[in-house]
């Protein structure tokens, strides 16, 4: 999906690591939330509550998945899971931009 139709954005941004890491939020009619982004290089770790489905639009970075020792690089195209109530790490080795979906 290309756009989004018939929603909700948050015109405050959510910022992260002094700025490195930003996005904003977008509701939709049924009450689910993604945030679009933008990651710039650098080495990450974020915290999950809800399981979350990270898109890579563009970009190359490295994601350390929760239970995992191995690091596995993700390309623009490309998505990966997180479980809900885990952590994850990420190394962003060229501009990311993503969508990450919330799942309720």
């Amino acid at each position: 999906m290309s756009e989004f139709k018939n929603v909700t954005i948050t015109k405050k941004a959510n910022i992260y690591f002094d700025g490195k890491v930003t996005s904003r939020s977008i509701i939709f009619p049924d009450g689910s939330k993604k945030t679009l982004g933008i990651m710039l290089p650098g080495e990450y770790e974020f915290n999950t509550d809800a399981k979350e489905i990270m898109e890579i639009i563009s970009g190359e970075l490295d994601v350390l998945l929760p239970g995992s020792n191995e690091w596995k690089t993700i390309k623009g195209g490309d998505a990966f899971e997180v479980s809900a109530k885990s952590k994850f790490g990420l190394k962003v080795k060229k501009i990311a931009d993503y969508c990450c979906s919330f799942e309720r």
